[in-house]
């Protein structure tokens, strides 16, 4: 059994992270913003309605959370007591750190070598019981691929894929079996701590991921490179039951999109701006989610368009991105790239691997 060996760490504090949370709201244009990490992505439709009652819109971003926007001013406390009563506020001092990505039909399509869903649980109760992890910057990201290769490429810190540990998307050398995958993980974070100085992800260590797959008796290797795609449309369980992927437009949930979720009992928010909804006895949910405004055709353009908050909810932006790109795309086929519409060069949310960047300027928009 693999076992790795950690160094002794003392955290050095960093200057201020101010990646959002529950407790940690960030003040953008429209009202407070806050991000709730959802492991996994897995909640039930109820939960996910505790979340939106909240404020005045609700986003999936592109690690598979739930974003509120439009907080009252010192709303926090409350938010969080209601996201406590509905089970998504294990940890106060972790609630930034519980970045799990993982397969959105792992344990249910047949398809994988292994089943994600306990190594989610595990993981992040292991995280949040792990005081010292508590110092991870908000951005660090672990993926749990159950082999299918979805999330492995989504530019996670530490990944598991199949039975390989990633490093920053980069081979590791070190293979574990799903009982040793969680201490390995757990491990890899403690060991980018003991690296860190001022970087917020494994990739942007001055040493690269080498030092940290050496901590942990591996060697870096090459690149992963896997596409994994978004799951929409009717997918089979091999229970007999099945499931639903749907595009969510720009990733933004409507009223009435977010009435039908609440309504399932099990919802995930995907890494990919949509939703998968399982165990249901046929596929007769189809029709509401279409009329809700939900894409479930494979050739949606919506499996692949996405866009920062662009105007009135930032003041950084330079256009109202997200009414453009709806007005561009709507009626058009899939584009054969993704494309990220964003309203300055920051270019919040932008997707990893190959992609076109829709770029607003002061004359108009600019391709990249």
């Amino acid at each position: 059994m693999l076992r790795p060996v950690v160094s002794p760490i003392t955290p050095r504090r960093q200057h201020a992270d101010a990646c959002p949370g529950v407790l940690q709201v960030h003040a953008a244009a429209d009202g407070g913003l806050a991000r709730v990490r959802i492991p996994g992505g897995w909640l039930t439709g109820a939960q996910l309605a505790a979340v939106a009652s909240a404020g005045n819109g609700l986003e999936i971003t592109s690690r598979g959370n739930l974003q509120v926007r439009g907080l009252a001013p010192g709303a926090e406390t409350a938010f969080a007591a209601v996201l406590s009563e509905a089970g998504l506020l294990p940890s106060t001092t972790h609630e930034r750190v519980r970045n799990i990505v993982a397969s959105p039909l792992t344990g249910r399509d047949g398809h994988g070598v292994l089943d994600a869903r306990p190594l989610v649980a595990e993981l992040d109760r292991a995280l949040c019981a792990d005081p010292v992890l508590a110092d991870l910057p908000g951005r660090f990201l672990f993926a749990l691929d159950d082999g299918r290769g979805d999330v492995a490429g989504l530019g996670a810190d530490v990944a598991i894929h199949g039975t390989a540990v990633l490093l920053a998307g980069r081979d590791s050398g070190l293979r574990v079996q799903p009982a040793d995958a969680v201490p390995v993980l757990l491990a890899a974070a403690h060991a980018f701590l003991a690296e860190r100085g001022d970087e917020w992800r494994l990739s942007e260590l001055d040493s690269g991921p080498g030092r940290v797959a050496r901590r942990l008796g591996g060697s870096i290797g090459a690149p992963v490179s896997v596409s994994g795609r978004p799951p929409i449309g009717v997918i089979d369980q091999v229970d007999g039951r099945v499931a639903i992927g749907a595009a969510v437009p720009l990733g933004r949930l409507t009223p009435e999109q977010i009435s039908v979720l609440s309504g399932q009992s099990w919802v995930c928010v995907t890494p990919w701006r949509g939703v998968v909804l399982a165990d249901l006895p046929d596929a007769d949910l189809v029709e509401s989610l279409v009329a809700a405004g939900f894409a479930v055709e494979p050739g949606s353009p919506w499996a692949g368009v996405t866009a920062c908050a662009g105007r009135p909810g930032c003041a950084r932006s330079l256009a109202d991105v997200r009414a453009d790109a709806l007005a561009f795309h709507s009626g058009r086929p899939a584009p054969s790239l993704p494309v990220h519409w964003a309203g300055c060069e920051r270019a919040c949310g932008r997707p990893t691997g190959a992609h076109e960047l829709k770029l607003a300027t002061e004359d108009g928009y600019e391709s990249r």
